[in-house]
């Protein structure tokens, strides 16, 4: 399909810099087949059936933007893709400036030799010294705020907090799974109470999740591949659950296609471990999951191409419409919709 169909107008003052708070007092757009009403996040336990199971990704942003020096050349590094116990891929600013077997010096006794460079332009990093790399940038680096907020104002000390899930354990990250940043205990208490189960499994969400689709047609855009697990248990959870009528929801586009990249074509889903670099565009027959809790995205995104092919990019694209008028808050920071495709009915 033309990426130009994905296209929209979207308003700078649409774009959220901080969350709400109570972080489950964002607004909430429900689209239900094709009809559109407005609520708020704390009223999921009363738009869900007793029986669903919300499946949150427990994976903990880190810490990875660095800035460096090469000699007097000025450095910046967006670590995207763990690819050893010392490497790194990155999305690297200045990198004319960098070569293979270059030292960056990024302050606090954190430094990294350059490697060579992937198709996807970024530079393979090795980090020196034997203290975990996790520890290293937890004294050099910064929450890697996505660029459409990173370009209005800087990551200050708030971003450590609001950046991150409640359900963050399995450090990894380089951009949050925003969806589940609406979540807060109290919410979990009366989702529970209402019958409604909770289940998670991990994907390392890459930089790659913002960068903008270049290519003119879908079928010629390569997405970037990220790291993700399913248990063995939990995909007997998540498959006891359907069996028995429930819908899975997923919370958040990188739960939703870590659980499409382990199901089969009868829709059992399998244990899962390693890359998934699936591309969701309408056409796509989705396997397992019923519907999908997500906040909004960009024009021309392989995310609004995702929530396009869940429900129909004419829904979509009205829903959207809808959701600038009345002034809902975009992207990161923003508010959140709850899609219901009508064959999950």
């Amino acid at each position: 399909m033309r990426v130009d169909r994905f296209d929209f107008e979207l308003p700078p003052g649409r774009i959220a810099l901080r969350p709400v708070s109570p972080r489950d007092a964002a607004r909430l757009l429900l689209v239900d087949g094709e009809v559109v009403s407005d609520r708020t996040v704390s009223d999921l336990p009363g738009l869900l059936r007793p029986g669903d199971l919300l499946v949150f990704n427990d994976t903990s942003v880190i810490p990875a933007q660095l800035e460096g020096r090469r000699g007097e050349a000025r450095i910046g590094a967006t670590l995207h893709k763990r690819e050893g116990p010392r490497e790194w891929r990155a999305f690297v600013r200045n990198a004319r400036r960098l070569h293979a077997g270059d030292r960056i010096d990024f302050g606090e006794g954190v430094a990294a030799i350059a490697g060579g460079r992937g198709e996807d332009g970024s530079v393979l990093l090795r980090f020196e010294g034997e203290d975990p790399v996790e520890q290293l940038l937890e004294r050099a680096g910064r929450m890697p705020l996505p660029p459409y907020i990173a370009g209005r104002r800087e990551a200050d000390a708030r971003d450590r907090e609001d950046y991150q899930t409640m359900f963050a354990r399995e450090p990894g990250a380089v951009a949050a799974p925003t969806a589940a940043l609406h979540f807060t205990p109290r919410l979990m208490a009366a989702l529970e109470g209402a019958g409604i189960g909770q289940e998670t499994l991990t994907l390392h969400v890459g930089a790659g999740t913002f960068l903008p689709v270049k290519a003119e047609d879908t079928a010629d855009h390569v997405m970037h591949s990220e790291w993700g697990r399913i248990p063995a248990a939990t995909a007997e959870r998540l498959n006891r659950v359907r069996e028995g009528g429930g819908r899975l929801i997923a919370v958040g586009t990188t739960s939703l296609r870590l659980i499409e990249t382990a199901a089969d074509e009868a829709g059992i889903i399998h244990p899962f471990e390693g890359d998934t670099g699936i591309f969701i565009t309408p056409g796509y027959r989705f396997r397992a999951v019923d519907g999908l809790v997500t906040n909004f995205h960009l024009p021309r995104s392989t995310l609004f191409m995702l929530v396009s092919a869940l429900m129909g990019l004419e829904t979509m694209r009205r829903a959207y419409a809808y959701a600038i008028a009345q002034g809902y808050r975009f992207y990161s920071y923003g508010d959140a919709s709850l899609l219901l495709p009508q064959r999950a009915g």
